[in-house]
């Protein structure tokens, strides 16, 4: 999980950027995402994950691209943002889930101080 969960982080920060949404998305997608498979992805945002490939690779390429550039090229901004809003949607899902499985501080020491100081 840690290894998803690392590239979902660093997509959001380089979604973060002060660069057009279009050209954020493309290195979100391509710098951090692209080279995970559906079943890399944890069960709570597989099909997030699924919506999101076929959404930046759903155009046919012309000469001298592939289908991401080409689907990006062809994105409206309200699409792009979308797209990064998903990513944004998936790291903060992960970071709950992640979240639920940290132990929770022990509270008794600071009790026994309490009782402590007051003797």
């Amino acid at each position: 999980m840690s290894r998803i969960y690392d590239r979902l982080e660093s997509a959001t920060l380089l979604l973060t950027g002060s660069s057009a949404i279009k050209d954020r998305l493309n290195a979100a997608w391509r710098q951090c995402l692209a080279n995970f498979e559906p079943e890399d992805v944890p069960r709570e945002i597989r099909l997030q994950f699924i919506d999101l490939a076929s959404s930046m690779q759903r155009e046919r390429p012309l000469r001298g691209e592939d289908a991401v550039r080409a689907t990006i090229r062809k994105m409206s901004n309200e699409e792009a943002e979308r797209n990064a809003q998903l990513i944004f949607r998936m790291f903060c899902r992960m970071t709950r889930e992640h979240e639920l499985e940290l132990p929770l501080p022990a509270q008794t020491g600071a009790v026994v101080q309490l009782f402590a100081a007051e003797g």
